[in-house]
């Protein structure tokens, strides 16, 4: 192998390292955002049962 062929593996090398730490902190980012969705929609759950009923038959009013 001549001397810029093992340049070309080497910058593949490089650019496929990338693209691979790329996809694992993109990777990340969405299971800690799958996370906190799941907590989000298990708050918003327990609010909606803790609610009082006659929060839930308000009408409502025009303002301004």
């Amino acid at each position: 192998m001549s001397s810029g062929e093992k340049y070309v593996a080497a910058a593949y090398l490089v650019v496929f390292v990338a693209v691979l730490v790329y996809v694992v902190i993109i990777a990340l980012k969405l299971q800690r955002l799958q996370r906190e969705i799941a907590e989000l929609a298990a708050l918003a759950r327990a609010r909606k049962r803790q609610e009082p009923e006659h929060l839930e038959s308000r009408e409502a009013t025009e303002v301004g």
